[in-house]
């Protein structure tokens, strides 16, 4: 008798059910289509899980007069912007969005603030910001609605250089603004396309 309770307890494990093979599965996203893809076992994504949450770290800028960098890196879900004081040393974040970072440079004479770029809500409407190492305050460069991208400083570092879509929201122009007075900003050059 205990040969066949164990042999009945055997076949019933065996059965499929399907409550459980539902739940068992890795569900997309309503954004992916997965036509003909059969159903990922939730095993096999947790076994895949540590090759695709991944941190890298990026370089960034040389800080001009002190033996330190900036660069970024992530910790949660978006890259963010780091101080590094020394070599070897520890990382030292700067910035906490939920949008990622996806730049930065020192101001090239002395180094007392950041020039950044950050996504909008995943919008890749990249936005230019300012920020102070002495108190760590961010301040928004550019208006807040337009796509901003690339960046150079002037040689005096008193001015700094990037493309924008505000004038028209198709067409990238170049503007300058002196990072520490924002209502500086203005629009130097017109020009077609890029956006």
């Amino acid at each position: 008798m205990p040969r066949l309770s164990c042999l009945v307890l055997t076949a019933a494990l065996l059965v499929p059910c399907p409550a459980l093979a539902q739940s068992d599965v890795v569900t997309p996203s309503d954004n992916l289509v997965t036509d003909g893809l059969p159903p990922v076992p939730a095993p096999i994504a947790a076994a895949a899980r540590p090759y695709s949450e991944f941190r890298a770290a990026g370089f960034w800028d040389w800080h001009p007069t002190r033996r330190e960098m900036i660069i970024g890196t992530r910790f949660g879900d978006a890259p963010q912007l780091h101080r590094v004081r020394s070599p070897g040393g520890d990382r030292a974040q700067l910035t906490f969005f939920p949008d990622p970072v996806s730049g930065a440079s020192y101001q090239p004479t002395d180094g007392r603030y950041i020039v950044f770029t950050k996504d909008v809500g995943g919008a890749e409407f990249f936005q230019k910001y300012r920020y102070d190492v002495a108190t760590g305050e961010i301040t928004l460069l550019t208006d807040g609605k337009s796509r901003n991208v690339g960046g150079a400083w002037s040689h005096k570092g008193d001015r700094y250089a990037y493309m924008s879509t505000r004038r028209n929201g198709r067409d990238l122009d170049l503007w300058v603004v002196d990072p520490s007075a924002p209502p500086t900003d203005r629009m130097v050059l017109q020009l077609q396309g890029g956006g």
